[in-house]
């Protein structure tokens, strides 16, 4: 099995390595994949980036798809996600959840009922999940009202903390349940100091942050500093918080992020997608920072292609290879070890599981792929990230019991015919 320490055991043994901690997840985004891939009409002006399409743009896209949710579809599609998955290599999942209400804002009978059907996905495919409802206020840095289409996503403080502590009750061996700040832009400072008062010693905050360039340029102008640098100024950053893409940092903020102890969630597919930027990986590499992976929106889900994409990011605008190398504690200087160690060491720190929990999640590896012809120790982990498209992940375990077997979850075809009703009826007009 290969540990962060390297590889132990026989060489002809089963390859196994550790399950991945997939960092950031918006379930229901799973449902457009793909579908925002068209230009917008340039006349339109949506949002900061004028004419361009950008985030903003994408945004109104997303905004349709999130007033079809129910409950029940909601369900269906983190199934199918989730399964996903499993079969890619995450095996637990940060649900950075926002979807609370019904479509006009009222709360359902039961306020819960959005969070329980991610909770339900989470455990018919066998997943461990981190739920992090979210709170959402104002629209924007100058604390506008929310719009007519973020109507369901708000909450007050006393509805939100009260939200919380009906999830806490049900945690259990594979959920955790944590506080999630939308951004700095939705929450406002008074309401962010209520929360963060009011959690548990050892609760995981979870926040987006400083994503694209004109969040940080609204920012400065309103509160005066950077997002980072206000949040490290006004909050106790610490190992309990994940910082969600923390893309445009400059190098004040790498350096005193790394000092924190806090973790940031690099979500490279999602980031190239929305055209956001890059993440200063080598410089955060070397200030010692904590750093995973998530998927996001979804528009890939494999860890392999984070992982990939996350290095040869850095390779096209350095135009040097192997950038996030850091020598192991066996002397290895392997980019793709480098990478595995790097999202092993955040998975505790921000989904809240302990190491002997994790440690119970596993994939073995198809070790009769030819990818992994005549490998050995040495490059069986780069070949695996590094090596054409083919999911090499045979079996995954999560708390030791399997639920991939031969590269297919075992409940994959119900999952998918349900999926596939589900996004027919969300697309139907």
């Amino acid at each position: 099995m290969w540990t962060p320490q390297g590889w132990r055991g026989d060489a002809s043994a089963e390859r196994i390595v550790p399950g991945i901690a997939n960092l950031h997840s918006h379930a229901f985004q799973r449902a457009m994949a793909g579908m925002a891939e068209r230009q917008t009409n340039p006349s339109l002006g949506l949002g900061p980036s004028g004419g361009h399409d950008s985030f903003w743009t994408w945004r109104e896209t997303m905004y349709r798809f999130a007033a079809r949710f129910t409950p029940d579809a909601l369900h269906a599609v983190a199934a199918q996600l989730y399964a996903e998955m499993l079969e890619a290599g995450y095996t637990s999942v940060c649900e950075f959840h926002y979807l609370h209400h019904a479509p006009d804002g009222r709360p359902y009978a039961d306020p819960a009922a959005m969070s329980r059907a991610l909770i339900e996905a989470a455990r018919d495919t066998g997943i461990r999940m981190t739920l992090l409802p979210v709170l959402y206020m104002t629209g924007g840095f100058d604390e506008r009202p929310l719009g007519e289409r973020q109507r369901r996503f708000g909450h007050r403080v006393d509805a939100y903390l009260r939200l919380l502590d009906t999830l806490r009750a049900e945690q259990n061996a594979t959920l955790r349940v944590g506080c999630c700040l939308h951004s700095l832009r939705a929450v406002p400072p008074a309401p962010m100091r209520e929360v963060l008062a009011a959690l548990p010693a050892d609760s995981r905050v979870h926040m987006h942050i400083a994503e694209q360039v004109a969040e940080v340029e609204d920012c400065v102008a309103v509160r005066g500093a950077r997002p980072v640098r206000w949040l490290l100024d006004n909050a106790q950053v610490d190992e309990r918080w994940t910082l969600v893409h923390a893309t445009h940092l400059d190098e004040g903020e790498v350096r005193d992020t790394a000092r924190s102890g806090a973790t940031v969630a690099i979500c490279t597919t999602t980031e190239a997608n929305l055209g956001d930027g890059l993440f200063p990986l080598r410089d955060y590499l070397d200030a010692g920072g904590y750093w995973g992976v998530g998927s996001d929106s979804h528009i890939s889900v494999s860890p392999v292609e984070e992982l990939r994409w996350l290095e040869y990011g850095q390779r096209l605008v350095t135009r040097r290879r192997n950038i996030a190398v850091s020598v192991g504690a066996d002397g290895s200087d392997s980019v793709g070890e480098t990478l595995l160690r790097g999202v092993a060491a955040s998975a505790q720190r921000s989904t809240g599981f302990d190491a002997a929990a994790l440690a119970g999640d596993t994939l073995v590896l198809d070790r009769d792929a030819p990818a992994f012809a005549g490998a050995t120790d040495a490059d069986y982990v780069d070949r695996w990230l590094f090596s054409g498209n083919r999911n090499l992940v045979r079996e995954a375990f999560v708390g030791g019991e399997r639920v991939v077997v031969e590269g297919r979850h075992r409940d994959r075809e119900a999952i998918a015919r349900r999926y596939g009703e589900t996004l027919r009826a969300l697309l139907a007009d």
